[in-house]
C-alpha cells in the first residue's frame, strides 16, 4: 500500500498558476482513482488575492481541457504549511527563494514545479489567451512526471 502524500502548489498571489497546477495535479489523481492518496491545496507568497476565486482566463483554460477550479479560493502560505505537507512546489525560482526563506520549521521538501531540468513557469497574469495556454501545458506536464515520480517505488 502506497502512504498518502500532501502537496502545496505555491505561485505569487493564488489565482492563475498554483491553482491551475493544483486543479490539473487533482484531475490526474482521480483519473487513476487514487485521490485518496492524496491532499493537495494551493496558496501564494503573497496576500494580494486572499479569498477570491483564481483568475477568469486560468478558470476558462481548465475548464477548456476538463478541469474545474471553481470551488478554490486564494490563501497565502502559512508557516504551519512547512509541516503540514510533505512537498511543496514552486512556480519559479522568485517563489521558491521566498518560501526558503519563510521557512523556520517543519519537514516540508520544497522544490520547482519543473525541476529536471530547473524551469519557471512564467506568470500569465499581464499576458492573453496563449500565455494562460502555454502556462498549462507546461503544469500539466510537470503534473504528470511528479505524479509518475510519486508512483515509483522508493
Amino acid at each position: 500500500m502506497t502512504l498518502p502524500r500532501s502537496l502545496l502548489f505555491v505561485c505569487l498571489g493564488n489565482i492563475c498558476r498554483s491553482p491551475l497546477a493544483e486543479g490539473v495535479f487533482r484531475s490526474l489523481v482521480e483519473a487513476k482513482g487514487e485521490s485518496d492518496r492524496f491532499t493537495l491545496d494551493s496558496a501564494g507568497t503573497g496576500a494580494w488575492h486572499i479569498g477570491k476565486p483564481p483568475d477568469p482566463r486560468s478558470i476558462d483554460i481548465a475548464a477548456k481541457h476538463g478541469v474545474d477550479l471553481s470551488m478554490q479560493r486564494a490563501r497565502q502560505v502559512a508557516p504551519e504549511d512547512f509541516a503540514r505537507f510533505d512537498i511543496i512546489l514552486a512556480m519559479d525560482a522568485d517563489n521558491l527563494a521566498a518560501l526558503r526563506a519563510a521557512r523556520h520549521s517543519g519537514t516540508a521538501r520544497i522544490r520547482l514545479l519543473l525541476d529536471d531540468p530547473p524551469m519557471d513557469v512564467p506568470d500569465p497574469y499581464f499576458g492573453g489567451p496563449q500565455g494562460f495556454e502555454n502556462v498549462y501545458r507546461l503544469v500539466r506536464s510537470g503534473c504528470e512526471r511528479l505524479l509518475e515520480a510519486l508512483d515509483r517505488p522508493a
